[in-house]
């Protein structure tokens, strides 16, 4: 069996939404997944990775140290030492696969795919141009399926290219008995989240239509779930790791959260969401992937396409003028959508 490597070395949403590509190799390849620190705890749950080799990339990640010669070529021997038949850099539109590609090249491996607007010269054997051999907007996943295809690799058959996890672990005794939402008010980026004292509204308002509304966020983010989930919602801030998360979410009618990696976990196990969305990034690329979902957020707020990870603006508009009613409505709408049509399998 042939052994490759995909690489995509960003955080746990973009490593999830690499996942439809991934089982597109693993279908006739032995994969290794080179992700970033950021992107571990997805890469543990993918199904179709074999190996994971975990690396800071200092042109990728968000706060990245300096690069340094002896980290380079530490990489370049490691990856050398794996005798790879292939390698698919996976990228967001933003970003070039040309620094990895020269890193590959180093390391010996003799074919490599990735999307490049700009000439590679003999850094890729397959290269794919944004706005000729896919559409610009398309979907992150389908972005990173069309270098998987480009490649030589296709989804099985049965495979209908949504976000998947490995199966997720029972988790009753954290969420109790009864049907619950999830409401997850933490996101990497401070420019995605929507207010803290909008996240308690809507926990009052949830509750008092008979909602049971479990808050979840990392260990980090205790005091902001204290402050979301009051008196009336369920404080799991810390309760759970990203494995246990998505048994959460997995149990959720509906899960409320900004453009963040449980957003994609909550895809990856079929639970519709409502996407509190700041466009400083496009949601056609970048909204929960194939499952019921309501987003909400100015999409035209002077913010768009910004990528800025600090709100630009005064008051944090795109997102404070959600209210909890909105949020409410959207959850009613979700639910009814859910009860009248089949369930995106789980």
């Amino acid at each position: 069996m042939n052994k490759v490597l995909v690489a995509r070395l960003d955080s746990d949403g973009d490593v999830l939404l690499a996942g439809p590509a991934i089982r597109a190799v693993a279908a006739r390849a032995e994969v290794t997944l080179l992700c970033g620190p950021a992107g571990e705890q997805a890469a543990a749950l993918l199904p179709g990775v074999d190996r994971t080799i975990v690396w800071s990339c200092p042109w990728i990640a968000a706060h990245p140290d300096p690069v340094r010669p002896a980290q380079i070529h530490e990489l370049v021997d490691r990856l050398s030492a794996e005798c790879y038949d292939q390698a698919l850099v996976l990228t967001s539109a933003h970003q070039s696969a040309l620094p990895l590609a020269l890193v590959l090249r180093m390391a010996g491996v003799p074919h490599i795919a990735a999307i490049s607007a700009d000439y590679p010269g003999t850094l890729l054997d397959v290269r794919l141009r944004p706005g000729r051999d896919f559409t610009d907007d398309a979907p992150e996943p389908e972005r990173a399926l069309a270098v998987a295809h480009a490649a030589g690799h296709h989804l099985p058959a049965g495979d209908d290219g949504a976000l998947r996890v490995r199966t997720p672990p029972d988790v009753s005794h954290v969420t109790g008995a009864g049907p619950y939402l999830v409401l997850h008010p933490g996101a990497t980026v401070p420019a995605r989240r929507w207010p803290a004292h909008r996240c308690a509204e809507a926990v009052e308002a949830l509750t008092a239509r008979g909602h049971r509304v479990l808050v979840t966020g990392s260990p980090g983010e205790k005091d902001l779930t204290a402050e979301v989930a009051g008196d009336t919602g369920v404080d799991l801030g810390g309760a759970t790791g990203f494995a246990e998360l998505s048994g959460v979410l997995a149990g959720a009618d509906a899960v409320i959260v900004g453009n963040t990696g449980p957003a994609h976990l909550a895809a990856a196990v079929g639970t519709p969401v409502v996407s509190l969305f700041a466009p400083v990034v496009p949601a056609v690329r970048w909204a929960p992937y194939r499952v019921p979902t309501a987003l909400l957020g100015d999409q035209s707020a002077a913010c768009r396409g910004t990528r800025a990870r600090e709100c630009p603006l005064p008051g944090h508009p795109c997102l404070t003028t959600v209210t909890a009613e909105d949020v409410v409505h959207a959850v009613d709408e979700l639910r009814q959508s859910a009860h009248l049509s089949p369930q995106v399998p789980r």
